[in-house]
């Protein structure tokens, strides 16, 4: 064994184009299978404070941990901001492909592969934090953990975020009577965008971290995305209006959890797998809490920076929800099993 283990040593030094993981040399320290893992995600990355977006906190919150707890066989590489894969809407594809182990990833970005994913950004499905809570032990949690699985990937920390609606314009977008017909905005979702398109909308598909040159070129007159992502991009330098998810009513929640590649958890130790899944487990209450706080933290920033910040209504909520119900009934009729994964969900949201 010592001699197999010196022979792919010197295989590995030589030939450079082998990764260092896919010797499966064991590490000096750790006893285990030395393995490198990359995990990408499109977040500005942790700031020297140790802070910034939640979700890159947990990214590297996670490899620190990991890395501490496998005495450094498990090393896990941060590729924040889009780094590693330019697409952040590609990740999961890169993710089967190998090209990616890890990512904090919102799973409707992948309905264009798996469409079973965009029940976790179905309009007006998810109204609040608590709502979004209960989905982890619930029915429709499980099926998510299903589809996940059974198409490659493994939730290790489940991620949910909030969404708001930033416009130019002052008067802020509350209800579907707000909407100014002919406005263009930016919208993840593909059910999202169907809604607000059938309340005159124009659509306009980028990424979050595009919103704020979209907005300065004035080709894009208001945006939806996470509260969290307004901030990290800077967002109030560029609205006037905030839709705030802070009342407890928004139309936008997105599952943005911490996944992992089957393939790649499959070839890890027992142990490892073990470690893997108690960091993910014990991170929950961190992702849960530090989403809910970026609501008020947000909302805080905006008005600092005079934005009128407007926390969207119960009203404005269930008219939301009248404009959503043609979309539910699209992804019921369209999407396989798509009528059990709406029962499933309104099992929590009602």
């Amino acid at each position: 064994m010592v001699q197999k283990k010196r022979f792919l040593a010197t295989v590995c030094a030589v030939t450079l184009a082998i990764p260092l993981s896919a010797c499966n040399l064991a590490s000096e320290g750790g006893g285990g299978e030395h393995v490198t893992l990359r995990l990408s995600h499109q977040w500005p990355g942790v700031n020297k404070q140790g802070g910034g977006d939640f979700r890159a906190v947990l990214a590297q919150r996670f490899a620190d941990e990991v890395r501490k707890r496998t005495n450094g066989d498990v090393d896990i590489q941060l590729y924040p901001n889009d780094s590693l894969i330019e697409d952040s809407e590609a990740q999961y594809q890169a993710m089967t492909k190998g090209t990616v182990d890890l990512s904090v990833y919102p799973l409707d970005y992948a309905s264009g592969d798996v469409p079973q994913f965009s029940i976790t950004l179905m309009p007006t499905m998810v109204r609040n934090h608590k709502d979004a809570q209960q989905w982890e032990n619930a029915e429709i949690g499980k099926r998510i953990d299903e589809i996940a699985e059974a198409n490659g990937i493994k939730v290790l920390t489940w991620v949910w975020n909030a969404g708001a609606i930033g416009a130019k314009s002052p008067q802020p977008i509350e209800s579907p009577d707000d909407v100014k017909k002919g406005s263009v905005t930016r919208a993840a979702g593909s059910y999202v965008e169907k809604m607000l398109e059938r309340q005159g909308m124009g659509i306009s598909s980028m990424s979050s971290s595009e919103i704020y040159n979209g907005m300065q070129t004035g080709v894009l007159d208001s945006a939806v995305t996470s509260t969290s992502s307004f901030s990290s991009y800077r967002l109030q330098e560029q609205v006037k209006s905030y839709t705030s998810p802070s009342g407890g009513n928004t139309f936008w929640f997105m599952f943005e959890p911490l996944i992992i590649s089957k393939d790649k958890f499959d070839q890890l130790t027992p142990e490892q797998q073990k470690i893997m899944e108690d960091v993910g487990k014990e991170l929950q209450n961190f992702a849960y809490e530090a989403s809910e706080k970026d609501d008020a933290r947000v909302d805080k920033e905006f008005k600092k920076a005079g934005v009128n910040v407007t926390p969207m209504d119960d009203a404005a909520f269930e008219e939301w929800r009248k404009a959503a119900q043609p979309v539910w009934d699209d992804f019921a009729k369209n999407v396989k099993d798509g009528d059990e994964l709406i029962k499933l969900a309104r099992q929590v949201s009602e």
